[in-house]
């Protein structure tokens, strides 16, 4: 059933800075901070190459939501989107639900990610840590979108601040590029590409955020402009620190050592100047948790945006009256997260991440070719050729497959 929209609507306040910075959070942060010593396991010298690949693959993806948050821009974006393209309530319901795991699942790698970094300071129970961070994350995200989106604005640069000092104890190593970066290009040899291929998969999770900034849609000021230059300067900023602290990474430390570390930039840092990282891990935290807390704030305003369409209990239709928030859709994801992060380990969590987002990007690319043969050419804003969503769609299916036949022929 439909329920009527209230005239206390989320509050439309978010700019273009705020907009973008807060894509650049949620890109960055245990992609970066925690998971490349997981790409370097599988690509060692080629990680950076691993990295190149996996942006590649988002592009496409990225311009094919840009296209689609300038025309629809509305809360709940990819499960709208959908509908507009095949008008399917079920499969809308389906997208949306879809969403929210991959937010659930993704905030709940970034927290057990943080804890390798918290382990710089002292040791904590793990569980109670979680907890702890989860409830501490949720009460932001209730407490308003300016004052959310805000903090996670000033976490983003504090995550930036991070890889400038990473790059900089590295420097040294970073001075040996001219003579090494022969070792960082893949010849033909099967073996190299299967090991790229797969930390491409892994890598491509660090890409996976700027689909998330079409849900701040109703809480933007001229969301038909901002959301598109939003999500192209947080991918054009984020590849270029992801290029340049993967190549720092893999001068610095081989590759089966940057595996074995929980916090492998903080390693970085300590082996290459002798002095504890005590200021990195700090940044390590506060970026981590930025990207969960990010996580949050979107899973919980698709939930409202489907309630609202009636696509979810209508009891998730709820914004605290004095903060206009959808608290109750917090609550809720809050809870989720708590139970997915108890449950898996860390490499678990970004894989399934990956996995479903890949699935859901292949969708939402097609559902942009739909949406062009059904509306036509726009007479104004973003109208990309259709090879994009061709592109998009095609890339995004094929690794996924890739990836579950390489999963069936390992196991």
């Amino acid at each position: 059933m439909h329920v009527p929209t209230p005239p206390d609507a989320l509050k439309r306040s978010l700019n273009l800075t705020l907009v973008a910075f807060y894509g650049i959070g949620t890109i960055l942060g245990a992609g970066i901070y925690v998971l490349i010593g997981k790409v370097a396991g599988y690509a060692g010298m080629y990680t950076p190459f691993a990295f190149l690949v996996a942006a590649g693959l988002a592009v496409f993806s990225a311009l094919s939501y840009a296209e689609l948050a300038s025309r629809f821009p509305r809360c709940a974006g990819e499960a709208v989107y959908v509908h507009e393209a095949f008008d399917s309530h079920r499969l809308s319901q389906v997208v949306g639900l879809t969403i929210i795991a991959i937010g659930v699942v993704s905030c709940a790698t970034l927290v057990h990610g943080v804890l390798g970094y918290l382990q710089v300071f002292f040791p904590l129970p793990e569980i109670i840590t979680i907890i702890a961070l989860v409830v501490v994350l949720a009460l932001i995200a209730a407490w308003g979108v300016n004052e959310s989106v805000t903090i996670a604005g000033l976490m983003t640069l504090a995550s930036m601040v991070g890889l400038v000092l990473v790059l900089w104890a590295a420097s040294p190593n970073l001075a040996t590029l001219p003579e090494r970066w022969p070792e960082m290009l893949p010849g033909l040899h099967g073996g190299i590409w299967v090991g790229i291929l797969l930390g491409a998969f892994v890598a491509f999770y660090a890409y996976i955020g700027f689909e998330d900034i079409v849900n701040l849609a109703e809480e933007t000021r001229t969301p038909e402009r901002t959301l598109p230059r939003a999500m192209v300067i947080a991918l054009l900023v984020t590849t270029g620190f992801y290029l340049a602290v993967a190549v720092a990474a893999v001068l610095s430390l081989p590759g089966a050592e940057l595996a074995e570390s929980d916090a492998p930039l903080a390693r970085i840092y300590t082996e290459q100047t002798g002095h504890p990282a005590v200021v990195l891990g700090l940044i390590g935290v506060v970026s981590i948790l930025n990207g969960a807390l990010i996580q949050i704030i979107k899973g919980s305003r698709v939930l409202f945006g489907m309630s609202r369409q009636g696509w979810l209990h209508p009891s998730l239709y709820y914004l605290s009256p004095r903060r206009r928030t959808p608290t109750r859709a917090v609550l809720v994801v809050a809870g989720l997260i708590l139970a997915f992060a108890l449950a898996l380990p860390l490499l678990s969590l970004a894989m399934l991440t990956s996995v479903i987002t890949l699935s859901l990007f292949t969708l939402v690319n097609f559902a942009l070719l739909r949406v062009k043969r059904i509306y036509g050419p726009r007479a104004s804003g973003l109208d990309l050729p259709r090879w994009v969503p061709w592109c998009g769609g095609l890339l995004s299916g094929g690794f996924l497959l890739y990836q579950l036949l390489v999963a069936i022929w390992l196991w």
